[in-house]
């Protein structure tokens, strides 16, 4: 199976902030992000296996600052690795008043989502060619946090967590 670039995965989704959206305070709802989010990854990492998939983790999601009723988010999501039949996606959220013409990062988290076959079998997905900077920078560390959410998950030792170790533990 042939790599392929990380930016032919590249995916920019835009949502108008409406009342329905909002909690009591006029502020997005977390959780209605976090369901705009997961659309974003999914359409990156389908555009990079051509498969159907489905989320397997979400990692630390924080909110750095209220998105306000009216405001337009920008979510851009990435795959920035690919492993056997997994990838993980970088999403970027940027809150944008238009009135005002002012755009801030909001929100960044990394999702993992596995490739599916008809019978929702994991299958093989192709490798990530990272070619820019900061896709090689999240490309680099992506085994790093993919060792941590495998320990954390109960899926993995800490003592087989090879790159993780090699952060803490000089030989």
């Amino acid at each position: 199976m042939e790599a392929r670039k990380a930016i032919d995965s590249f995916t920019t989704m835009n949502e108008l902030v409406l009342p329905n959206d909002t909690n009591t305070f006029g502020d997005l709802m977390g959780g209605k992000l976090m369901y705009w989010m997961d659309i974003a990854a999914y359409l990156s990492a389908a555009k990079h296996c051509n498969s159907a998939c489905m989320t397997a983790s979400v990692d630390n999601l924080s909110f750095k600052t209220p998105i306000k009723l009216g405001n337009v988010i920008c979510i851009e999501a990435i795959v920035t690795r690919a492993f056997t039949t997994s990838m993980e996606i970088h999403l970027k959220v940027w809150n944008q008043n238009m009135i005002s013409q002012s755009k801030e990062l909001s929100n960044e988290a990394f999702f993992t989502f596995v490739a599916l076959d008809e019978n929702k079998q994991p299958i093989e997905v192709p490798g990530i060619i990272a070619e820019t900077a900061e896709q090689k920078k999240y490309y680099d560390g992506a085994l790093r946090r993919r060792q941590l959410r495998l320990i954390l998950g109960g899926k993995m030792k800490p003592d087989d967590a090879t790159e993780l170790k090699a952060l803490f533990v000089k030989d």
